[in-house]
């Protein structure tokens, strides 16, 4: 048996490991010349120049001048974008959904505040390069399952370690809001009175959670206590005191209305992730400053009655009311792997209605003010990371691809298993073709 599971664990390196290598450090100024720069904080600067050093933007203007250790990429013709942001996946803690052993995002118990998603997130996933090879460079990795899962972090999408790839934690604590709506099939398994109970305990284990976060952070004001450090309290402490915010998931409008009285009646700070009923409660979302992080607008309409653009107008809905939102992908362990899709559920809602300069800004600026680095990442702008990338047209078309990403000013390996797989299938044909003598 011990023979057999050294095996496993040998073949599981190499089936589910990248042999992509991290970049080094920035160790020298970059040049971008003559590119199409969209600043998404500024509009879009035609024929600009952009200079990076030490992994800092350092100069946005015309003909900079580079010095004699600058490296010179001509990139007239081209686009340049800030590294896309994804508000929330489990991208780097799921490898492949139906292997057991590739799943971490879901801790045992059903109150885990402690969790911490970075320190389980894996930088040799191979569906990091195929995410970063489509423009998305951070991801605010979360954990899923029972009532409060923990803290998510934002992950840049190169590194050796956790500790290399953390650009952010934590960013949020996550709440698995409870369902609001009832099964009155007669024939039901679990009686209403019984559902109803059931909804009843887990909302009040959440003000249990808060009541004991405040009682514990008074406890240790002060002098020194003989109280032992409790690390569920400790996690909670910035949350109850407002300086972070929860990230509560919901979609149904009873969940999403529940969950700004809790937040109202707590008095914390929260933001919405799904959401997909929201823009029937956008002036209660507005009146509380409450931001919706929406999980994707390449959806299926959640009930019969619906309209069919029901997820691909939401972002255009949620802008028209004035509600602050950013777009995401579907934040389940199943589709971690489709983060790559961002830019298409961003484009997806400019056919919607939503001006194509706010799609843009719904996968860079929106989504990092909303985890609260907004000030860091997300936009062109001197004195932010140089985390940016060069695609051949407009990121938010389908066809448009994207030649080479930097990461904190660091060149990253653009080679993916998509790829490796495109060259090996086009030598397939072309071998057959020479062998029939096409």
């Amino acid at each position: 048996m011990k023979r057999i599971l050294c095996l496993y664990l040998i073949l599981s390196t190499y089936l589910w490991a990248s042999d992509q290598v991290p970049a080094a450090p920035q160790t020298s100024p970059i040049l971008i010349k003559n590119g199409i720069l969209h600043t998404v904080s500024h509009g879009v600067l035609d024929g600009f120049d952009l200079l990076f050093e030490q992994g800092l933007i350092t100069g946005i203007e015309k003909d900079i001048a580079p010095s004699s250790e600058t490296e010179v990429i001509d990139a007239r013709g081209k686009h340049v974008y800030p590294g896309l942001i994804a508000g929330t996946s489990a991208l780097g803690l799921v490898e492949i959904s139906a292997v057991r052993a590739t799943l971490d995002y879901d801790e045992v118990g059903d109150i885990t505040p402690e969790v911490r998603a970075n320190v389980s997130y894996n930088p040799d996933s191979e569906s990091i390069p195929v995410t970063r090879s489509n423009g998305v460079l951070f991801v605010n990795v979360a954990p899923r399952g029972g009532l409060i899962p923990g803290q998510s972090s934002l992950m840049m999408m190169d590194g050796w370690t956790w500790e290399d790839a953390t650009f952010q934690h934590p960013t949020a604590m996550h709440i698995n809001w409870p369902e609001m709506s009832l099964d009155l099939n007669p024939e039901s398994e679990i009686p209403v009175s019984e559902q109803e109970e059931n909804r009843r305990q887990r909302l009040r284990a959440l003000d249990d959670l808060i009541d004991q976060a405040r009682r514990y952070e008074i406890s240790q004001r002060g002098e020194p206590t003989r109280l032992a450090h409790d690390l569920r309290m400790e996690a909670m402490i910035p949350y109850v005191n407002g300086k972070r915010p929860f990230f509560i998931h919901a979609q149904e409008n009873r969940q999403i209305e529940a969950a700004v009285r809790w937040a109202q009646r707590q008095g914390v700070k929260i933001a919405l992730v799904g959401g997909g009923d929201a823009g029937q409660l956008s002036a209660l979302l507005k009146e509380n400053q409450i931001p919706v992080i929406v999980e994707g607008t390449l959806k299926l309409p959640s009930r019969r009655n619906s309209n069919y653009s029901e997820s691909y107008d939401l972002p255009a809905r949620l802008y028209a009311a004035g509600v602050d939102f950013c777009i995401s992908t579907d934040g389940s362990g199943f589709a971690a792997a489709q983060v790559r899709d961002l830019p298409n559920h961003a484009a997806m809602a400019a056919a919607f209605g939503l001006p194509l300069e706010l799609a843009l800004r719904s996968i860079t600026l929106s989504a990092a003010e909303i985890l609260g680095v907004g000030d860091r990442i997300g936009s062109l702008d001197v004195g932010k990371e140089a985390s940016l990338f060069i695609a051949s047209g407009d990121i938010l078309e389908i066809t448009s691809l994207v030649e080479q990403a930097y990461i904190h000013g660091t060149k990253t390996d653009m080679s993916d298993r998509h790829k490796s797989l495109y060259k090996k299938y086009q030598e397939k044909y072309r071998q057959l073709d020479r062998v029939e003598g096409k």
